[in-house]
């Protein structure tokens, strides 16, 4: 590939400079995306970068509103970054915001405590957008293991779900409600419940936990995940 021109950098390059000039590193840029540091370097001088441009603009559309936490924003990048072809030649399966309107594909996007504490609205289109393409969605969220009322895999909890049980070394639990084997929750109701809260996604989601008798009426959200898909 020609080397880029530097007057002229690609959407990878434009995208990546924006997150350094938010005081990343290419490295840690590199991190995020789960490559080494020389491809990102390579989006500036080779014009590389173009199966990452979904993941990186969602990336930054996380740091503007608030999310500073690499994991996090590893995980939102892993969400929406395009996959390659299976060995058969099929495309493999693409988590990004172009593709939860195709029967079995997803969308997802995550929130760490920065971004919770501003609402989570980047992951306001996960809800609005799997709800107007008529999906469902699943959550994942982590508090203080006491802040839940029902023991991890309880019916009254999470349907069962132990495997959504995840214990840390913290004192946190984090608890997945709803999948695609259950069947998930109807998105478009919960594209309505975030409306309800003005766009915010962590009191739409810590409200029905209450009112579910899920968690305790202080419920503090540590970390919170979204997951959109329309079923095959």
């Amino acid at each position: 590939m020609s080397p880029a021109d530097p007057q002229n950098p690609n959407e990878a390059a434009r995208l990546t400079q924006q997150l350094i000039d938010q005081g990343y590193s290419k490295r840690q840029v590199a991190k995020m995306l789960g490559r080494d540091a020389s491809l990102v370097s390579q989006f500036f001088t080779k014009g590389k970068g173009a199966a990452f441009v979904g993941a990186l603009r969602q990336v930054v559309r996380a740091v503007r509103g608030g999310e500073r936490d690499q994991d996090a924003l590893a995980g939102i990048a892993e969400a929406n970054t395009v996959r390659r072809r299976t060995k058969t030649g099929q495309k493999a399966r693409v988590r990004g915001k172009d593709t939860v309107g195709v029967p079995g594909e997803s969308m997802a996007g995550r929130a760490g405590r920065q971004a919770i504490r501003s609402g989570a609205s980047h992951l306001a289109p996960v809800v609005h957008e799997t709800g107007r393409a008529g999906g469902r969605l699943a959550f994942t969220v982590r508090m203080k293991a006491d802040q839940y009322v029902y023991s991890a895999g309880s019916e009254q909890d999470s349907a069962g779900l132990r495997r959504g049980f995840i214990p840390r070394a913290d004192g946190t639990e984090e608890r997945t409600y709803g999948s695609a084997s259950t069947g998930g929750f109807d998105a478009a109701e919960w594209s309505q419940r975030v409306a309800d809260h003005h766009g915010d996604v962590t009191e739409a989601v810590r409200a029905w936990l209450v009112e579910t008798g899920r968690a305790v009426e202080d419920a503090d959200i540590r970390y919170l995940e979204v997951r959109g898909w329309i079923p095959e």
